[in-house]
């Protein structure tokens, strides 16, 4: 299987995916590589990743409330970020 980024095929549990693919003999070859991220970074896209996955299903992908949702997330990550 190729994919042009890792992203395309799945936000978060690339790993788990590429593993379970794996025992069918399947292997996932990405074109383009990512740009090298920190763990914390990572683990930051990822909280990102899911709040809006989980906004999208409770509101409706257009809903004003699953947008104020998200910023609300992402200046509470950025808060933490600077104090912690």
């Amino acid at each position: 299987m190729v994919i042009t980024y890792r992203d395309r095929l799945t936000r978060f549990g690339f790993e788990y995916l590429e593993y379970f693919l794996k025992q069918f003999g399947i292997k996932i070859e990405v074109v383009y590589g990512e740009e090298s991220r920190d763990a914390y970074q990572e683990l930051v896209e990822d909280l990102i990743a899911i709040v809006t996955s989980f906004a999208g299903k409770l509101y409706g992908m257009r809903s004003h409330r699953k947008r104020k949702l998200i910023d609300g997330f992402r200046k509470l990550l950025e808060e933490v970020e600077r104090n912690g």
